[in-house]
This record gives structure tokens, C-alpha cells and sequence, in this order.
């Protein structure tokens, strides 16, 4: 975050995670605290713009003069300054404040320790990922220890699975053409950092992957955004995107869009590839929830030309912290050379576990889609009589609903948060803060969790 950049309150408000769980005479302490970490962590760096005290107010569900003793608190600290015409701006050179200390005395209630967490999408792992611990080869496993263990480009074993993979859904790939990375997350931000140079424009979709938000945001790119509508990604405003001016990259999720659940038909589909390749534009087609469609047999294939992202995360388990590029085989050793400044290699064991699962992907796709399909099925029953007043679309895949709560989220998942549920609030998948009535909820939970969730949120 550069200097003099102002802050959003909906931004400030999901940085200041878990700052409080009940109203009470110490709710300043608590938010003076939080902020002090902030500033301390250089989260929140020299020169930052805060928020009006009435905009983190709203966003945080409290009272306005909550966040004027907060302020003036700081301020006292000489960790914050006002300046006229401009608003209070961090100063974190400031003095080694009390206020932290006597608020850190402050004893915590209401449900910590027992919170109710529906801010990942990922899934529980299915059972297959136990039994490929279970059977892996120790003579397999003890050749690979009596080596350094280093697979910079990821092991030639799982290259030739995840190739097979691309090759078996009808896109021929070479394993020189595919680079393992430790997760999706870790994949685009390789690209984010390779491919793009600061101040260059990246497409993104409106709304998209947080996780990708930050990876570009990070590499410092002027991030330009184009809405995603009930069929997907919208084509005609893309394009006079394109003739306006070409970014360096575009970033989407035809195949299965995060946090939507939208997908693009094959038509439309077709549509994007020759518009993308008139225009000569460098695309990342992230397809990290594609093995999630409800519909299998309607899975949309992959982009052609693009850079693709996949991951073992999403269809077999999160804690495989497995993810791949393909590319072509220069741009391969171009992102190895990246990489060795943060990421050594993928971890040798989660590798080997992956190359044995990914034989067995369409039956975990399967597998998936049975199990969405039936959750969803009781959520939506669930929503519909406990908030009729919330609307989302039903999803073509993926694990949430993309839900416009018809109020202020920030502010409901705020009060959520002080009930012990913890949501993600629409502004987090917008590249400008926007969607300020949505919220992506993961469906895939049981519903006596969502109920427990509703039954909170509304006790508050």
C-alpha cells in the first residue's frame, strides 16, 4: 500500500479481523488496539488516508463516537495525524502507545473459541487423499529422500499427470509445458510478478478471486475491471475494453467463475477465445473451480492459447498445497527463476500423492457434483425460509453463493463476527470495493451449521 493511499472503510473493516465479539464500555480499547497492531505491522504504513469517522462507523456497526475516541486515542499516540481538507492520515512512527497494553488486559467473551468459520470456500478433503497417504511407496518415497529433494519445475511424475490430464480433456500438453507450484494462489502470483511490470493494466473480472486481487495488486498493476453478469463474463464491454486499449493481461475464470459460480456457455466461450486472440491479448484462464461443475458432462474446456492455473486443492482436498501453470516451456524456466527467490519446490510427498490422485479425477469430479448438488438443494431450502430476503443465482459449480443481502454487508458480516460467524463480505472480490450488499456464503457446509450460523447472526 503506497503512501497517501486512502484506505476504504470496507477494507480497513476485513483488516481488523476479530477485533470484537460483544458491545461493551471497552469497544474503543479493543478497536484502538486492533488499529495500533495495524499500524505497528506497518499493515497500514506512513502516510495511509483513514476513513471518515462516519464511513468506519457504518462499516463497522458501531457508534460513530466509537470511532471519534478511537481516533483522538491515536492521535494522542502520535500514531495518527489530521490534516485538513485530506482527514487523518497514519503517522507510524509514533510514540510506543499504553493504549495497546491496557486494552490487551481487556477479557475477551461471547463465542471464542467456538466460532462458526464460512469465510473459505474450500471443501473437506475427500477420502481418497488418506488412502494415497496410506499407499504410498516407501521405496518410492525413500529414492526420493536420498536426494535434496528439489524439484524447482515440480517433479516429472506429476508434470506427466497433470499433462495427461489436460491431454484426457482434449488439450494436448507436453510435461516441458507444465511448472508445479504450491497452490493456485502461489501459481498466479508467479505470473503476476512475471508477466507484468508495475503500472501496466490487468483485466480483471467484477467481481473476482480475492486471492488474485492481491497477487496483481502486490505487483503493482493498474487493475481495470469488467462486470461478470448471469451468463458470465460480459463480452460486449470487454471488447470496447480491447479497442480502447489492450492491457498487458487479462485475468478470468471462464470454465467456472469465483465467487459466482457462473460459467461461460461453449458459445460464448468461443466467443472470448476469438475475441482475445483478435486483440492479441495474454490471457490467464484460472481454472482452479472448474472440477466443481454440478453438471460434469457440462464442463467447459480450457481457454486456448491461455496461460492456464489449475490446483488439486479445490477437487481433492485444501490441505494439498498443490497447484500447476501451463505454459510453454521458455515461460516455464523464466517463472523457475522467479520462483527460487521465494518457493525452493513443492513439498515431495504432496506431490507423489497428487500424481496418484489425478488418475482418479473424474470420479472425484463426480463424486463432488453429487455432494454439491445435495447441499445445495438443503441451503437453498434453508435460505429461502430463514432469509427470504436475501437473492443470489443458482450456481453452475463451486462451493458458495454470490447472495446480494439487499443491506450493508460489511456491516452484517461485522455484526456477524461479534455473534462468533465469520463471512466475507462482498467488497473483498472487487478490484474498487464494490458490492457493498453482497456476500459469498459456502454452501457446502452441513445445514445444522448454517442454521446454527442464521441463528446467531439474528440472536444479535
Amino acid at each position: 500500500m503506497a503512501d497517501g493511499h486512502r484506505i476504504a472503510a470496507a477494507t480497513l473493516s476485513r483488516l481488523l479481523d476479530g477485533w470484537a465479539t460483544t458491545h461493551d464500555d471497552t469497544l474503543y480499547l479493543r478497536l484502538a488496539e486492533a488499529m495500533t497492531d495495524l499500524i505497528r505491522s506497518n499493515t497500514l504504513p506512513d502516510g495511509t488516508i483513514l476513513p471518515s469517522q462516519r464511513s468506519l462507523a457504518e462499516a463497522l456497526g458501531v457508534a460513530r463516537g466509537t470511532v471519534t475516541r478511537v481516533y483522538e486515542a491515536l492521535a494522542g499516540e502520535e500514531l495518527i495525524e489530521a490534516r485538513q481538507g485530506t482527514g487523518s492520515r497514519i503517522r507510524s512512527r509514533g510514540a510506543a502507545g499504553s493504549l495497546a497494553a491496557d486494552a490487551r488486559l481487556i477479557t475477551y467473551s461471547g463465542h471464542h473459541g467456538t466460532e462458526i468459520d464460512l469465510t473459505s470456500g474450500a471443501l473437506p478433503g475427500l477420502p481418497d487423499v488418506t488412502a494415497a497417504f496410506r499407499a504410498l511407496d516407501p521405496l518410492r518415497l525413500a529414492a526420493e529422500v536420498a536426494t535434496d529433494g528439489y524439484h524447482p519445475k515440480g517433479m516429472q511424475v506429476l508434470r506427466e499427470a497433470v499433462a495427461d490430464r489436460y491431454t484426457r480433456d482434449g488439450l494436448a500438453t507436453d510435461p516441458a509445458q507444465i511448472l508445479i507450484t504450491s497452490g493456485a494462489q502461489h501459481a498466479v502470483w508467479l505470473i503476476a510478478h512475471a508477466m507484468v511490470s508495475r503500472g501496466d493494466e490487468v483485466i480483471v473480472e467484477e467481481p473476482t478471486y480475492r486471492g488474485a486481487l492481491e497477487a496483481f495488486r502486490h505487483a503493482g498493476t493498474q487493475l481495470v475491471s469488467v462486470p461478470v453478469r448471469d451468463n458470465g463474463l460480459d463480452l460486449d464491454f470487454l471488447r470496447r475494453r480491447l479497442v480502447h486499449r489492450p492491457p498487458r493481461l487479462l485475468y478470468c475464470q471462464p470454465g467456472l467463475h469465483n465467487p459466482t459460480g457462473v460459467a461461460l456457455s461453449r458459445a460464448r466461450h468461443r466467443e472470448l477465445a476469438e475475441l482475445v486472440a483478435r486483440f492479441g491479448v495474454t490471457v490467464v484462464d484460472d481454472r482452479s473451480f472448474a472440477d466443481l461443475a454440478l453438471d460434469v458432462e457440462a464442463g467447459i474446456p480450457p481457454l486456448s492459447g491461455a496461460l492456464l492455473v489449475g490446483t488439486a486443492s479445490k477437487l481433492f482436498w485444501g490441505g494439498l498445497r498443490v497447484g500447476w501453470i501451463r505454459t510453454t516451456p521458455e515461460l516455464v524456466a523464466r517463472l523457475v527463476g522467479l520462483r527460487r527467490a521465494a518457493d525452493l519446490a513443492t513439498p515431495v510427498a504432496e506431490q507423489l500423492v497428487t500424481a496418484d490422485l489425478l488418475a482418479r479425477a473424474e470420479e472425484a469430479r463426480a463424486t463432488r457434483a453429487a455432494e454439491l448438488r445435495a447441499r445445495l438443494a438443503e441451503t437453498g431450502v434453508l435460505l429461502t425460509e430463514r432469509r427470504p430476503e436475501w437473492t443470489w443465482q443458482k450456481p453452475a459449480g463451486g462451493t458458495g453463493l454470490w447472495i446480494d443481502t439487499g443491506t450493508n454487508a460489511v456491516t452484517l458480516v461485522e455484526h456477524a463476527r461479534r455473534q462468533g460467524v465469520r463471512l466475507v463480505a462482498g467488497p473483498a472480490f472487487s478490484a474498487f470495493n464494490g458490492f457493498s450488499q453482497h456476500v459469498r456464503l459456502p454452501y457446502w457446509h452441513p445445514a445444522s451449521t448454517l442454521t446454527e450460523a442464521l441463528d446467531r447472526m439474528e440472536a444479535g
